[in-house]
């Protein structure tokens, strides 16, 4: 199997574990009274299915997003950085205000 898809499928069920470990969580502290919601009701399987797939694509992705931008190598031997030149002030001339100008600054 070739490492990218490895290292998706890892990572998707790390995304997967957190989700059940926040349902979890969720269901333990009782928050927004979900506790009665998902073990008290008919269909509060459901709820805990939708919450856990949910949190379980985004906790994914962000795992994946994560994985992979820790993948990123450092390379001691690139120059890092330009050239480091300094700015050279030059002198400009400016043209004089013509008279069509100085007639509109008069006013």
């Amino acid at each position: 199997m070739p490492r990218l898809i490895r290292l998706y499928i890892i990572n998707v069920a790390i995304g997967f574990a957190l989700s059940a470990a926040f349902l979890a969580m969720l269901v333990g502290f009782n928050l927004g009274n979900l506790r009665h919601l998902i073990l008290d009701t008919d269909m509060g399987f459901v709820a805990a299915a939708m919450i856990f797939v949910a949190n379980g694509i985004i906790f994914a992705g962000v795992q994946f997003g994560i994985a992979v931008m820790r993948l990123a190598r450092d390379d001691d031997d690139a120059p890092r950085g330009g050239l480091r030149q300094h700015a050279v002030l030059v002198p400009v001339k400016v043209a004089q205000r013509s008279a069509i100008h100085k007639r509109r600054s008069d006013r």
